[in-house]
């Protein structure tokens, strides 16, 4: 028998396909990749534990997702029903093709409120249209039996019936099957985290035409509205300068400041000459120049290059344009 592990990285996964291989069965891991959740502790935790990986894009088919989600959102913007319906439709549509018999999932019944409550769960299983071969391995026994369960290629005493978000039980079981290294229980997507939803919310009122590469921008700096059509990125430090340097395309305008260390700036859009002013004097203030001080302040655009003398400012003068 073979079976298709939704492969976060986390330990509840890991745990999953420990259970599920015991009982004789191959597993593949699959990972569902968009810029909202990376796929690298998945590829650490499967590269661990010998666990054969596929790491599979779908952000193109996701955003739709994210855009109108059925059964709407939690704190953030994450959809979290309606995502994970959509990753187990996948996984479900890829079992012919690697010869697979059903999918596992790590959830833990209770663990989270809003999608592994036991209606979430079911409804989730139900919609995806592969009901009957989703085994939740963790939890199998205080959830309906499966099919893999009713056709014995599972075991289900062999299970367990995991409830609650006690980390408890899971670090036991870690400790059986001697596991000594997996990443902390935090939530690795970017859909949950106020900072990065509200940035993604500013983008997609004033852009619906907006690119990967906008999406990728979100992660990193500060961000400040300008006007409606335009928005700056200011680096925090070095790394993410350099970030924000790889994102430049044609057409957007690059600010640093000349004699003193400082963030690069990118303007994404157009802005008047004040508006220009404006975002120099933003670039001043948050490098290392003293507040009142004059700087020269480079600016970029393709080829063209000029610059301007802009003052540093106390830095809460802006805090109303950030998003």
């Amino acid at each position: 028998m073979k079976a298709l592990s939704l492969f976060s990285g986390g330990l509840d996964s890991i745990l999953s396909v420990k259970v599920i291989g015991e009982q004789g069965v191959d597993v593949i891991g699959i990972f569902f990749e968009t810029p909202f959740f990376s796929s690298e502790k998945a590829v650490q935790s499967a590269h661990y534990i010998g666990l054969p990986l596929q790491v599979i894009d779908i952000t193109d088919r996701f955003l739709p997702i994210v855009l109108s989600p059925r059964h709407g959102y939690g704190k953030g913007l994450n959809p979290c029903i309606d995502c994970h319906t959509f990753m187990l439709r996948l996984a479900g549509e890829m079992l012919k093709e690697e010869g697979a018999d059903f999918i596992i999932s790590g959830e833990v019944l209770g663990q989270r409120p809003m999608s592994q409550n036991l209606r979430s769960l079911s409804l989730i299983s139900h919609d995806s249209g592969f009901k009957d071969l989703i085994l939740r391995p963790l939890s199998a026994k205080r959830l309906p039996e499966t099919l893999p369960e009713k056709k014995g290629w599972i075991i289900r005493e062999k299970l367990l019936g995991l409830s609650g978000r006690s980390r408890k039980p899971q670090i036991e079981l870690a400790k059986k099957f001697g596991i000594k290294e997996y990443p902390a229980p935090a939530g690795g997507c970017l859909l949950t985290e106020v900072v990065f939803s509200r940035r993604l919310k500013d983008l997609l009122s004033r852009d619906p035409k907006f690119l990967r590469r906008d999406i990728e921008l979100l992660k990193w700096g500060r961000h400040f509205r300008i006007n409606e059509r335009t928005k700056i990125v200011v680096g925090r430090d070095q790394k993410e300068n350099g970030m924000i340097t790889s994102f430049i395309e044609a057409g957007d305008t690059v600010l640093t400041v000349e004699s003193f260390p400082g963030p690069t700036v990118l303007i994404t859009g157009e802005l008047s000459s004040e508006e220009i002013q404006l975002t120099a004097s933003i670039t001043v203030s948050y490098s290392d120049a003293a507040i009142g001080q004059s700087v020269v302040v480079q600016l970029k655009r393709d080829s063209k290059h000029w610059t301007v003398l802009a003052a540093g400012r106390k830095k809460s003068n802006f805090h109303q344009l950030m998003i």
